[in-house]
């Protein structure tokens, strides 16, 4: 595995984790225009524009999250506040974010998957920008002809998230560190790996595309080596299991010539039992076996032995091949290619471009009711989905906009329960991230 220009850091990254802020929408502002007989000259405060939304969007160029490890915020343009004349402020720009195919979005707090980035066309709104507020212009009543308030704009939404790549490959290749598995994927596509004659030699995983004819292709990716309790972190394996999810059939590439004592049976189970213990899918994949370095006199010799032994443990199909001298490759792959057509074929969602695009959107926040409660002597807390967002768009700045707040929380009961709870002047009311003085005549 290289890295940046000897600084040590990886060129391949599949986990990151980001930081993601919308656009907060503009506020609405309080003007007045110099009409004659009109009270003042009317109301004529101007709408906020519109925040920016945060959009990750797939970049079939992209094949790692390197860029991540050194931008992790990523905040979209606030809206602009409205103007004068009724003039509407400008919406903020949103903030495309390229994220390579095949990226899984998840809600770092929670865990929850709330994305799959699977390729070109896909792309996820990460945070909606907040709505403008509304102008002075909107509150006009022929009772009270010149509001001196005015509407915030909606606060932006934050999030954080974890992205995760998971390789978008048709067929795996699988097996202990240095049975092959590089030599075979640089035989079979062009895909040219690093190799060496020392255990680890992959450090990442690497993709080719196998074509067998003009119609038959499908894309093959070489996992990391795998060894013994790779579920529970040990070794490299369980960094890349993940990638392993998404291909439709494995080839379980052995060493038949034992070169360095080991017993391809054990070697077999050992992985296996890896596959299930890390997830249950992975181990009922279609798996074709492959015994490498029949080229060897010692592979050669107990090749027949070792697929007897092979098949008596449960495995589906074994080949013969040599990776060095290309030896059964051929018949490896229309082997790879039939098992992959019986499992439905090589998937075209990462190499072509869907029909439509395909939008998804973060999940909607849970709905939250209201709730007074003491927090302490003389601090009172009131949350909500509701109040909470009208709260955070109330006009505090002006004596109309506070007694307009006031209204809202006696119309929502919020008043009536902080007396009950024995709430006094002065006390502190916190409501979402507002604080406020309880008064009263008005909080």
């Amino acid at each position: 595995m290289g890295d940046r220009q000897g600084t040590g850091m990886p060129d391949f990254v599949d986990v990151a984790v980001i930081q993601v802020e919308s656009g907060r929408g503009g506020d609405g502002v309080v003007r007045f225009r110099r009409e004659k007989f009109v009270p003042r000259g009317g109301p004529a405060g101007g709408d906020g524009g519109k925040g920016g939304d945060v959009i990750l969007r797939v970049d079939p160029h992209m094949r790692t999250l390197l860029e991540f490890t050194y931008t992790t915020r990523f905040k979209a343009e606030n809206g602009a506040p409205g103007g004068s004349s009724g003039c509407s402020g400008g919406q903020g720009d949103d903030l495309v974010v390229r994220v390579p195919p095949g990226t899984a979005v998840y809600d770092d707090e929670t865990g929850e998957m709330v994305a799959d980035l699977l390729g070109p066309g896909y792309e996820l709104i990460a945070g909606v920008g907040g709505q403008g507020g509304r102008g002075n212009q909107h509150f006009a009543t022929p009772s009270h002809q010149t509001p001196q308030f005015a509407e915030r704009g909606e606060p932006a939404q934050e999030h954080r998230l974890r992205l995760e790549l998971k390789l978008l490959a048709d067929v795996g290749i699988i097996g202990f560190p240095s049975v092959g598995k590089s030599t075979l994927i640089s035989r079979i596509s062009a895909a040219r790996p690093k190799i060496a004659d020392y255990p680890f030699t992959t450090l990442v995983p690497n993709l080719g595309v196998v074509s067998l004819d003009e119609d038959r292709q499908f894309v093959v990716a070489d996992m990391p080596g795998l060894i013994e309790n790779a579920h529970q972190g040990v070794g490299l394996g369980h960094q890349f299991l993940r990638h392993v999810e998404r291909t439709r059939v494995l080839i379980h590439l052995l060493d038949g010539a034992a070169l360095e004592g080991r017993d391809p049976l054990q070697d077999f189970a050992t992985i296996n039992r890896e596959l299930a213990l890390y997830s249950a899918d992975l181990a009922a994949l279609p798996q074709l076996v492959a015994l490498n370095k029949v080229d060897l006199t010692e592979g050669r010799e107990y090749a027949d032995l070792y697929r007897q032994g092979l098949l008596e443990q449960g495995a589906q199909a074994v080949v013969t091949v040599s990776a060095a001298t290309g030896e059964g490759l051929r018949e490896l792959l229309e082997a790879t290619w039939t098992m992959l057509a019986q499992a439905g074929g090589p998937a075209e969602v990462s190499r072509a471009e869907p029909a439509e695009r395909v939008v998804l959107h973060m999940p909607a926040a849970p709905v939250v009711e209201l709730r007074v409660q003491r927090v302490e002597d003389g601090v009172f807390a009131v949350s909500g989905t509701e109040v909470e967002r009208l709260m955070a768009r109330a006009d505090l700045s002006h004596g109309e906009g506070i007694q307009r707040a006031q209204r809202t929380l006696e119309k929502m009961g919020v008043i009536e329960q902080l007396e009950d709870l024995g709430a006094a002047e002065g006390d502190t009311v916190f409501i979402g991230k507002v604080e406020l003085e309880y008064r009263p005549d008005y909080i």
